[in-house]
């Protein structure tokens, strides 16, 4: 066997199936865990599967891949890979390339880079998306860094990814952070989409009265059309899945205390930082916060009065409606992200192609979806596009299903049933569609207490007035 050209260390879940993918794909990898045991148990699972070379230490690690030498990473984010760095570089010679695979904080990871590339190394934030089989069967892959490093490993890469009309979901993202900026948004936009659908499942459930059975077949019926997605596709499967335990349906058994690890709030603080409005993303991301308000929501449940959930009229009415109230807050949801990574790429320079951006999402990531494409149709026909919403095609989605959303969030409002990613997303659309908003107000009372100064609609200026 020829020596590696690779190298993975951290075998956990994800870095074990990235490592068998880079192997089915005819590339000997070197492998490397900081359990040695972890090491042996997986050459003797999965040895088999390619040409893998594993390694008890890290310089014996190093040694075994071939120079100049490519390593990716795949440990836990924060200070587990500045120790994996540490550890590894006492090894590396001027010109190795290392890979941080995992969820990295992009500012974590521009320090990384330059601190490396200051030494004589190349560095590379990649985002991988796709969970643990996508990770084994073609991920979403987004690398960011220098463009020499890129290329060495896109060989790799792009085998590795999922493939979708033979275009590899994996291409250069940008410099320096780029590619763990758009993972992060990307990860923002999968809050928001599931916040979305469990607010759809919620109204089915709990207003328009559908039993597990018909939630299910309602989001295969879904998925059949342009709400075609992963995540709508595995929520048809779960509504279909039975507990072995009691025999009911098993979503019925989980808590509703929804875990996240931080990639969400990211994407809020970012948007925070840039003023950029992604309140779909952000009430996602509180939407969890509620949800971990266990003990609180159940005392709260006792005393605090509410209408009746129950909408009322046709079932099959209020299907169709909510399947447009979760379209277009969908959309929005998607527009808010790119506007996001817009926003950005002004203040980091990384010249970042959203076009591309779409078509890397479209297969292994687990937000891949049907009309991704439409979104790669719009930044083709206008690579300057300001706002997703302005695409003749999405402003024509928002324009058919517009009624449909208010009438269901209306009533959500009226039947008690809390639907904040749907408003949000329906509240941001109204602000943005207005030429006026009454933010005039807001200045003039920012004048008055604190001489703030503010603008005129009538001339130009800058202008501070005694009020009153």
């Amino acid at each position: 066997m020829s020596k590696p050209t690779i190298g993975l260390t951290g075998l956990a879940v994800m870095g074990q199936n990235l490592a068998r993918n880079i192997a089915r794909n005819g590339f000997a990898i070197a492998v490397h865990n900081r359990t040695v045991e972890t090491t042996h148990k997986f050459i003797a699972e999965h040895g088999h599967e390619g040409a893998f070379v594993g390694c008890d230490d890290l310089r014996s690690f190093v040694e075994a891949i071939e120079k100049p030498r490519t390593i990716m990473m795949m440990v836990k984010a924060g200070k587990p890979v500045d120790d994996v760095i540490e550890g590894l570089k006492p090894y590396l010679a001027k010109g190795d390339l290392l890979i941080d695979g995992g969820n990295s904080f992009f500012k974590d990871t521009a320090r990384r880079a330059a601190q490396l590339e200051s030494e004589g190394f190349l560095y590379i934030g990649t985002g991988v998306s796709g969970g643990e089989e996508g990770a084994l069967n073609g991920p979403a892959i987004m690398p960011g860094g220098k463009r020499e490093a890129y290329e060495r490993v896109a060989p790799i890469l792009t085998k590795m990814a999922a493939q979708v009309d033979g275009t590899p979901c994996c291409a250069y993202i940008g410099e320096g952070a780029a590619g763990h900026y758009v993972k992060m948004v990307h990860n923002g936009i999968e809050y928001a989409d599931m916040q979305l659908i469990a607010e759809a499942y919620d109204l089915l459930k709990s207003a328009v009265g559908l039993s597990n059975e018909q939630i299910g077949e309602t989001f295969a019926q879904w998925n059949e059309g342009e709400l075609g997605s992963y995540l709508i596709e595995i929520t048809a499967q779960i509504f279909r899945t039975r507990d072995p335990e009691t025999g009911g349906y098993l979503v019925d058994a989980v808590l509703d205390r929804a875990g996240q690890k931080g990639t969400g709030k990211w994407t809020s603080d970012s948007a925070l930082e840039l003023g950029v409005p992604v309140t779909a993303i952000t009430e996602a991301v509180f939407a969890r916060c509620l949800s971990a308000m266990k003990a609180q929501r159940v005392a709260a449940s006792k005393v605090l009065m509410g209408p009746s959930s129950s909408f009322g009229g046709s079932q099959k009415d209020w299907i169709g409606a909510v399947r447009d109230a979760l379209y277009a807050s969908k959309v929005v949801a998607y527009a808010q992200g790119f506007d996001l990574m817009r926003v950005a790429d002004a203040e980091y320079g990384w010249a970042l192609k959203p076009g591309e951006i779409s078509t890397i999402w479209r297969g292994g990531c687990i937000i891949r979806a049907v009309f991704l494409n439409r979104i790669k149709e719009a930044y083709d026909a206008d690579s300057s596009l300001s706002n997703l919403l302005l695409a003749p095609f999405f402003r024509d989605v928002i324009g058919r299903t517009q009624a449909n959303w208010r009438r269901v969030v209306s009533a959500a409002i009226q039947s008690g049933v809390p639907v904040p990613a749907f408003s949000a997303a329906l509240a941001y659309y109204d602000g943005y569609r207005r030429e006026r908003l009454p933010a005039n107000l807001l200045q003039a009372q920012r004048d008055l207490f604190g001489a703030h100064t503010y603008e005129r609609v009538d001339k130009p200026g800058v202008y501070h007035s005694q009020w009153g």
